[in-house]
């Protein structure tokens, strides 16, 4: 049994592994075109590149894993059945369980490792990279100035261009900052921006200089020039690598999540306690409506009853209807504060659970997977690969779709998260079963169509006699 079982397990192993090398290959390589324009006209060395590339590296592995493990046990259980190999085991008395074991193993194990990876080590990748992308991103400022936003990289100036034309900038106006003797701003037709070893060069032409003595508004100068050549001192032409604290969902580990989704909760508590406070200051119960619009109910049908009552007089009407206006403006914003952090903790916990939803898969593709490859006997990667992408198409896109409703509490993360799983758990017991009781999934009942070609014969016949 133990022959056995390495037989299977390196009958599935190397297939992963080069459908696993296949599919980041692709992925990495759709993903380099895409971001190839960072790099040009940078001066980045090869060592940061590849150090950006590799950190990308990590969620195109996260999501490359599922489908080759689905490719590799629909290439093994394939293969096996069209060398006749399940026949010849199962003729031994080995089971169908029993032969698919050893890949569940597998997959199980390829799960823990998964989980691992997105739980400490792709959150680690994606911070570091999206760090370096927007180190990158600031290293030369030229490459980022886009008609009608202004730019505010440069360190002394602002600048806003109308049009930009390849390298040349068109109607370039461009505003000193910071608080100094005078205020300039200078405008000029066309321009273009160049760098050298440790500065900017902002070349202009055809423009004019206004120069405002802030100490004395009287002093006013006005320059007009042919050609102005402004060179201004920039230290992030050097990369400079950032470090800091702040990072998003897909950039927490498991405990990081946890911890910020009860710093949510506390925050939640701090503003349902305002809330209740909102409401002993009209002189109601301490309570928190569950939205602003059951609350502003309540507060209009006190603000009625207190009004309709003849032992209060005008003066105390008037404080209270006064005080109820303050109330709903509070209330208002808190609903709105408790709705933000709604979402904000629904997000976190959608993460936590596309963490573990994506490596269960990999179990319940290697069901898929045996079951498929037995029931079409062939074992190409060619077919394979054909069999798993339109499955993990329909999976990505339930997965996909069931994460934007989750975001938008549409859903609970729970159902949007894992319903993909559960459906395909329910296709793949399916299969297994049927798999195991060597029946087809799908019964095509033959008689029909034996009694409706018998009947079109002797019509035939009948229409030709």
């Amino acid at each position: 049994m133990r022959l056995l079982t390495r037989y299977i397990l390196k009958q599935l192993f190397l297939p992963f592994i080069f459908s696993l090398l296949i599919i980041v290959f692709i992925l990495f390589t759709q993903f380099l075109l895409r971001a190839i324009d960072r790099f040009l006209g940078k001066g980045l060395d090869l060592g940061t590149i590849f150090e950006y590339l590799f950190l990308n590296l990590g969620w195109i592995t996260a999501l490359a894993v599922p489908m080759a493990v689905l490719i590799a046990a629909l290439m093994a259980f394939g293969q096996f059945s069209e060398d006749n190999e399940i026949t010849a085991m199962r003729a031994s008395g080995i089971s169908f369980f029993t032969i698919v074991r050893p890949a569940l193993a597998l997959g199980f194990a390829i799960a823990t490792t998964l989980i691992l990876f997105n739980a400490f080590i792709m959150p680690e990748m994606n911070f570091k990279a999206r760090m370096l992308s927007g180190d990158i991103y600031r290293k030369r400022p030229d490459l980022n100035i886009e008609p009608g936003y202004f730019m505010d990289d440069l360190p002394d100036y602002s600048l806003i261009i109308r049009d930009k034309e390849d390298n040349t900038l068109k109607d370039v106006r461009i505003f000193s900052k910071g608080i100094g003797e005078t205020q300039t701003s200078i405008h000029s037709k066309t321009g273009n921006l160049t760098t050298i070893d440790d500065a900017i060069l902002l070349t202009l032409f055809n423009g004019e200089i206004h120069e405002l003595d802030l100490k004395d508004y009287g002093n006013y100068r006005r320059i007009e020039f042919e050609k102005h050549i402004i060179t201004i001192p920039a230290d992030d032409l050097f990369l400079n690598r950032r470090d800091t604290t702040s990072r998003s969902d897909r950039e927490m580990t498991i405990q990081m999540i946890l911890n910020k989704r009860k710093d949510i909760s506390n925050r939640i508590d701090i503003v349902r306690s305002r809330v209740a406070r909102a409401f002993l200051r009209t002189k109601m119960d301490s309570i928190v409506p569950p939205n602003f619009e059951e609350s502003k109910l309540i507060l209009t049908q006190f603000k009625n009853s207190f009004a309709t009552d003849s032992t209060n007089s005008a003066d105390a009407i008037y404080r209270m209807e006064k005080d109820v206006s303050i109330a709903e403006r509070q209330l208002r914003n808190e609903y709105n504060l408790l709705r933000s952090y709604g979402k904000s903790s629904n997000k976190y916990e959608v993460e936590l659970h596309k963490k573990f939803s994506l490596p269960v898969a990999c179990i319940l593709f290697i069901m898929t997977g045996a079951s498929l490859g037995v029931l079409f006997r062939k074992g190409g990667f060619t077919i394979a690969t054909s069999l798993s992408f339109g499955f993990f198409l329909v999976y990505y896109i339930l997965m996909i779709g069931g994460e934007d409703l989750a975001d938008r509490n549409i859903l609970s993360p729970v159902v949007g998260i894992w319903s993909p799983n559960v459906l395909l758990f329910i296709i793949s017991t399916y299969l297994l079963l049927h798999t195991v009781r060597e029946q087809p999934p799908l019964r095509i009942n033959l008689n029909i169509f034996k009694r409706f070609k018998k009947k079109k014969d002797e019509s035939d016949s009948t229409g030709t006699a």
